[in-house]
């Protein structure tokens, strides 16, 4: 999930963003590519994770600077190309890293409300179209040593955490657009992939 101008309107929390996303790319021992739709990966359930080593945590931990140096505040693994029950999250973009959120194997377990607000997508960039999520979830996960942990979320980061579950089971936002929205989405990716600009 990326970073937004509805998210993110000061031009001073942009240009940190950018800044943050710049040292990253120059720090990081390992940035993996995001992959774009329609990549068939995206479209695939993430197989449970079993085992809890240390490459998993260096795995997530790549995972937090490719989400960083892509601007994003959510990524999942199959966005990598890594279709496995992964994700990581972080509203704050790096600002507050105590927030910063590691699920693995997660499930929804509660759910209420309802709000209306624009996505977008790593793996569909510059494209954004508002989606209907519940406002308040509880999920439950496992970190990265395999321990259960309940987290719950609000407004931004509910819809973070739904948005990145979904990849999880190869759904897309734009799955949660009506027919015809998705179709309008769709022909739209078909036009930049025909002028070489996707």
């Amino acid at each position: 999930m990326p970073t937004h101008a509805k998210l993110d309107t000061a031009a001073e929390k942009r240009l940190a963003r950018q800044a943050t996303s710049d040292a990253v790319r120059k720090t990081a021992p390992k940035l993996h590519t995001v992959i774009k739709y329609p990549d068939p990966v995206l479209a695939k359930k993430g197989e449970l994770v079993t085992e809890f080593t240390p490459e998993l945590a260096q795995f997530v931990d790549e995972m937090f600077d490719s989400m960083y140096a892509a601007q994003g505040i959510g990524l999942a693994a199959p966005q990598i190309s890594v279709s496995k029950q992964i994700t990581v999250i972080d509203i704050s973009f790096n600002e507050r890293p105590e927030e910063k959120i590691v699920l693995i194997n997660p499930e929804v377990i509660a759910r209420k409300g309802k709000q209306f607000e624009e996505e977008g997508c790593l793996s569909i960039p510059e494209i954004f179209e508002k989606v209907q999520r519940d406002s308040w979830v509880k999920v439950r996960a496992q970190n990265v040593r395999g321990e259960f942990f309940e987290v719950e979320g609000e407004e931004l980061l509910a819809r973070a955490l739904l948005h990145e579950i979904d990849h999880l089971h190869g759904i897309l936002f734009i799955d949660r657009l009506s027919r015809l929205k998705r179709e309008l989405v769709i022909h739209r990716i078909r036009k930049l992939q025909k002028n070489g600009e996707w």
